[in-house]
């Protein structure tokens, strides 16, 4: 088992506060990005560091996951217990709560979209973004909840990894799990398109594909990184400085693959006094932010009209509370169920 006195709760708490800021800018109509995206011309944004911090993290936790677990329904039942039972409260609530938003000459409930709404999404690869007449005039208007469209790109990472169980070499998987960050390198740098007819069949975005799955498997190859503590602060140093020279030669995109994984995963294994205790003070709380935070974004702008600096300092308490009551409510409960299969292979034995 995974020890948690680490830092890594705390990151994805950060990460997820960090999409909340991005969003703020969007969702409140801003002309401008976020100061990260003016600050590095564009580079990238407080949501860049967002959403590949959680893949990289992803990939190192749900990496060593498999390693450990007894076969694949103990993996796949582990994986469907984190994702699911929490993302089906929010799509039902949401479709529960519409009404106070709704402007539709349509009834509420003649609406059609309305009944595709929960079926769709949990598709996590069909995701329908809207339901017709919510928040159509709000300055967004092309979603009620934008942060769930990286889920079916988590999920495609998970049946990616679960295809290493069946390689039962050790050195040979790690062979494999190089040869697939590197592989993943060269998709993000060049775009091929061979494959686009195929991502498309499933709703996906082959270059969001090529860079999440190159930030993951990033992940997955430090789970071998195994260097002196003081050798990892002095990585750390250079990664951050490599990222802060690289951004300014306008070379980023090429660079942060290789120094973003070291930088988080490091920092992730860490164990900072106080910032360690942040999973053991309020739990998990990351993904209950992440997927609650949009839609409680878009309520605001539709009620209050608020300006971007508004928004988010009334936004993130709000999504961080929501985040805690979905961990400890729903998502703490799922999991109390995930060893369901490893109990049911002791009893048969």
């Amino acid at each position: 088992m995974i020890s948690r006195s680490n830092n890594f709760d705390f990151l994805r708490l950060v990460f997820a506060s960090l999409v909340v800021i991005t969003h703020s800018y969007a969702l409140s109509g801003a002309a401008l990005g976020d100061p990260l995206s003016q600050l590095t011309n564009g580079q990238m944004e407080f949501s860049y560091l967002g959403v590949h911090g959680f893949f990289i993290i992803s990939g190192y936790l749900i990496f060593k996951s498999l390693l450990r677990c007894k076969g694949l329904p103990d993996f796949y039942w582990k994986r469907l217990l984190r994702l699911f039972p929490a993302l089906l409260v929010v799509l039902f609530l949401t479709v529960l709560l519409a009404p106070a938003v709704y402007e539709s000459s349509v009834p509420y409930l003649q609406n059609k979209s309305v009944y595709t709404y929960i079926p769709q999404n949990l598709t996590l690869f069909f995701r329908q973004k809207g339901i017709d007449g919510v928040f159509e005039n709000n300055p967004y208007k092309y979603s009620i909840n934008g942060s769930l469209w990286t889920i079916c790109y988590e999920f495609s990472m998970y049946v990616m990894v679960s295809l290493l169980f069946f390689i039962r070499k050790k050195a040979f998987v790690k062979t494999v799990v190089i040869l697939l960050f590197i592989s993943s390198y060269i998709l993000s740098i060049f775009h091929p398109y061979f494959l686009y007819g195929l991502f498309h069949r499933f709703a996906l975005g082959s270059n969001h594909f090529y860079n999440l799955m190159c930030f993951f498997a990033g992940g997955m190859v430090l789970t071998y990184l195994n260097v002196p503590k003081k050798a990892e602060n002095i990585l750390i140093i250079l990664s951050f400085i490599v990222i802060m020279v690289s951004i300014y030669l306008n070379i980023f995109k090429y660079t942060c693959y290789m120094t973003l994984p070291v930088l988080v995963i490091l920092l992730g294994k860490s164990s900072t006094r106080y910032l360690n205790k942040v999973g053991e003070v309020i739990g998990d709380t990351s993904y209950g932010i992440y997927i609650y935070s949009f839609p409680i974004q878009q309520t605001l702008m539709y009620f209050f009209k608020l300006d971007t600096a508004l928004l988010f300092m009334l936004s993130l308490p709000l999504s961080i509370l929501l985040g805690y009551v979905s961990w400890h409510l729903i998502e703490k409960k799922a999991l109390g169920y995930k060893d369901l299969f490893t109990k049911k292979a002791i009893l048969t034995e």
